[in-house]
């Protein structure tokens, strides 16, 4: 008797009720550009449809998406040049935009989770994400993990609810973990960015955030994307073994292998981040006419889902609700 696979495919109702993969605005974590100043909000060219945002304006946004399911936000502060320096003090004002805003939240009692980016770049004058080595060639690690432990306990301070360290110095999770616990902050998680890949889909997130390096690069830390899979597999691992609560591969899409052995490995939450370069080329590709806009987004989270990721982070927050159909 033959077998036919195209039954199950006929009735509409039937391949909606057989879909292994399923996605709802709660599998979403939105990023979110904050500027300095009032009623401030800046699009990005590389990033249509996104923008940079004061406080005022983020909160009301947040606030709209929270309406309608979202439950998590992840920070980036974008500072002035004139305030950066070669160590990035202004990541250590307790005053920053960020701390800014996560008070703003708490006063608002926005109904979401606050998630602050630990790092450095958006706030140095070279770029890089620490204190730079005597030759400049590389950032110094524990210098920098140290300095990551103050720039974590103010967020906690000022009303974050989970930090995700993202510069990927070795020791960070466990340094985080027992620094947080000391100040009395034994109940926030660690998202580790325990999986982040020195890759080329970072373009507009730079321009984003204003974090591209003066000079060099980030492959004497961040990952090579040539590397094998047993590297990702242990820097997470390390991490869990730290105290990471979750672990993060950055980016998704090209590193769906990635992800689904990961996910196999460790036994807590894994996270993907569909970097700004995805977004940008499903959009360039959508306006020239050459995909259909929304089914190739949804088709893209579908795969960064079935790989194993729990939860994505992705730019596609104002348009999620209408895709999802809920």
């Amino acid at each position: 008797m033959p077998i036919r696979p195209r039954r199950l495919r006929q009735n509409p109702y039937l391949r909606q009720t057989l879909q292994g993969v399923s996605l709802s605005v709660r599998d979403f974590i939105l990023p979110v550009f904050l500027i300095e100043g009032q009623n401030q909000k800046r699009a990005i060219a590389s990033l249509p449809g996104v923008y940079q945002m004061s406080p005022d304006v983020a909160i009301k946004w947040l606030s709209e998406r929270a309406t309608e399911g979202f439950l998590a936000y992840l920070l980036f502060g974008v500072i002035d040049s004139s305030k950066k320096d070669d160590t990035g003090s202004e990541a250590l004002n307790a005053d920053n935009v960020v701390c800014t805003f996560l008070r703003l939240a708490c006063e608002r009692q926005l109904p979401m989770l606050g998630i602050t980016d630990l790092c450095f770049c958006e706030y140095t004058s070279h770029g890089q994400c620490g204190i730079l080595s005597a030759d400049q060639s590389t950032v110094k690690n524990d210098e920098t993990v140290a300095r990551l432990v103050t720039q974590a306990i103010n967020h906690c301070h000022a009303g974050a609810g989970m930090i995700a360290p993202s510069g990927m110095m070795d020791g960070t999770v466990g340094a985080l973990r027992a620094g947080l616990d000391a100040a009395g902050f034994d109940q926030i998680p660690i998202l580790s960015y325990a999986v982040k890949y020195a890759s080329a889909f970072y373009g507009p997130f730079r321009e984003a955030a204003q974090s591209a390096p003066a000079f060099g690069d980030r492959k004497s830390y961040q990952m090579n994307p040539a590397a094998s899979i047993d590297e990702a597999i242990r820097e997470a691992t390390l991490d869990v073994a730290q105290g990471a609560d979750l672990v993060m591969v950055k980016p998704a899409g090209a590193y769906l292998d990635v992800i689904a052995r990961v996910r196999q490995a460790v036994q807590v939450p894994l996270v993907a981040y569909q970097v700004s370069g995805e977004y940008a080329m499903l959009e360039s590709a959508s306006q020239a006419g050459w995909i259909d806009h929304d089914r190739a987004v949804l088709e893209s989270l579908w795969g960064i889902k079935r790989a194993g990721a729990s939860l994505i982070i992705s730019y596609y927050g104002e348009i999620l609700v209408k895709l999802l159909g809920k």
